[in-house]
Formats: structure tokens, sequence, C-alpha cells
């Protein structure tokens, strides 16, 4: 049987590299999701092929679209990636509720959004028992998720919450045989967040990973099973850090420390030009 998996955000970055790890699954077939078609297509044929959705998350039926895509093509899903977001930094206090609001649209509404439409075909496949294969849903979110810093508040917010439902979903889907993983990435080196600042330190050059390393915590995080995965693995102490000292972690947090900006998974729906990686936009997807 088939391994079908649909990765969002798949045109660059962590998505990029999660496909391309799902790829080398056996008899895996990918449904890559994302805005920018052609770079979709051109991974596609690298790939040996793959069904290619090109559609901004937010718009309205895209889920939809994704649904019928995988119906059509596929009629059955093993695995939902959901990696699409974006960053946008800035003080409360000057970005307000605005930007609040576009962080949640993008790194928590839509994944839900997409999984509502999805998650009749996973529990179908999981019902079927899989071919012997697990049915999962990987929620990309981030360190962030787990200790806020100044400036990337409603960033964090947004995988907080993603965070939080995830470990809702998980109970919920578990009786009906269907794993939700979590991956929490803190720096990662991709496209929109070259990493320049930390790569030239020897000293903060080691808590920056590569997409690469993220994707294998996916398909641990997803096939594999886990509950959840920090990338790189020691950052957990962080979020331990924050239940047990929390006065330290906001002191450590608030005085600079780590000031660079979050990285973003693969954007949908960023204003301006696709490919930016100037530190108050997202990423491109």
């Amino acid at each position: 049987m088939a391994f079908v998996a649909v990765i969002t955000g798949a045109s660059s970055g962590i998505g990029e590299a999660a496909a391309r790890r799902l790829a080398r699954e056996p008899d895996a077939r990918l449904v890559l999701v994302a805005r920018r078609e052609d770079r979709l297509r051109a991974l596609a044929s690298e790939l040996g092929g793959a069904t290619v959705v090109a559609v901004d998350l937010l718009q309205d039926g895209a889920p939809e679209r994704v649904r019928e895509a995988v119906q059509r093509e596929h009629g059955e899903l093993h695995m939902l990636v959901n990696n699409a977001g974006g960053s946008w930094r800035g003080p409360f206090g000057d970005v307000g509720w605005e930007n609040v609001e576009r962080h949640m649209k993008l790194n928590f509404e839509a994944p839900v959004r997409l999984t509502e439409a999805l998650l009749p075909l996973l529990r179908a496949t999981a019902a079927a028992g899989g071919g012997g294969r697990r049915a999962s849903i990987v929620n990309v979110a981030s360190t962030a998720g787990r200790v806020s810093r100044p400036g990337s508040g409603s960033y964090s917010a947004s995988k907080f919450a993603l965070a939080g439902w995830s470990d809702s979903l998980y109970a919920e889907e578990r009786p009906r045989g269907v794993h939700v993983g979590l991956v929490l990435p803190g720096f990662v080196k991709t496209e929109g967040f070259p990493a320049k600042e930390l790569l030239a330190s020897p000293v903060t050059r080691r808590i920056v990973s590569k997409p690469e390393v993220v994707a294998e915590a996916i398909v641990e995080a997803g096939p594999g099973g886990k509950a959840e995965r920090y990338v790189p693995r020691g950052y957990w102490l962080a979020a331990v850090a924050r239940i047990l000292a929390p006065a330290l972690v906001r002191r450590a947090t608030g005085g600079g420390a780590l000031s660079t900006t979050t990285p973003a998974t693969e954007a949908q729906s960023a204003p301006g030009p696709d490919d930016s990686s100037t530190p108050t936009a997202p990423a491109a997807d």
C-alpha cells in the first residue's frame, strides 16, 4: 500500500526538507502544498513525481481544495504535516492586535482548518489498518511555543496555541488510531532565516540546526509515534526551565538574550515579496 503524505509550506526550508525525507519512505506518494507553484513543480520533478496544490491556505475553500486533490489522486491519507507558518516581529505596544491576528490566522487557524478537512481521511486510513502504517498528524510549532521573548509575543502566542491544541487532539484521536505529534524547532537556518548573526559566533553557531534535522524529527513525531521532538534536542531544557524557574527565564530573555529573530516555518499569505529574508518579514513558502 502507498504511503500518502500532505506537506504544507513545501516549496522551501523545513517543508522542502520534509518532502525530500518523506519521499524516501517505501512507496511514498506526496502532496505538496504552498503558494509558489513553480517551486512545487520543480521539487515534484526532482522527487520523481508528486501531487502539487498551489494554494494560499488562508483563502476560503483552501482546505477543501487540498482534500479534493488527495481524494482524487490517492483516495487515502497516512500523514499530514502542518508546517506552513510565518513570523513578524515587533513589540505589542507598536504592532498591536493586527500582528497578533495575522499570526493566529496563519500559524494556528490555518493548520486547524486543514486538519478538520483531512481528519476524516486519516481516520478512514487508520480504521482500514493503513497497510501497516501509522496514520499521523505532525504539527510544526516552535520552541517559542514554550518560551517567549520580547518582540515575538504574537508569534509565540500562535505557537503556544498550536502546541496546546496538539496535546488535546492527540488524546481525542488516539482511540481512533490517528497519532498526533509535535515538533518544536529552535533556530534553524532557512531561506527566510539565514541566521548570520548566530552562525558568525563559534559559541552560538552550535544552537543553529538544519532543515534536514527538523525533517527527521517530523518522521519521528509522525510514523515514529513520538509525542514531541525539540530541534536541537537540548532545547527541551528551556521549556523545563520556564516551568521550574520562570522568573529566571524572564530575566534571561528580557535582558536581550537570544535577541536574534525567531525562525519562521514556510509562510503563506505574506505581505510584500515572497522571497524575503529581512528580520521583520516571514519566510517564503
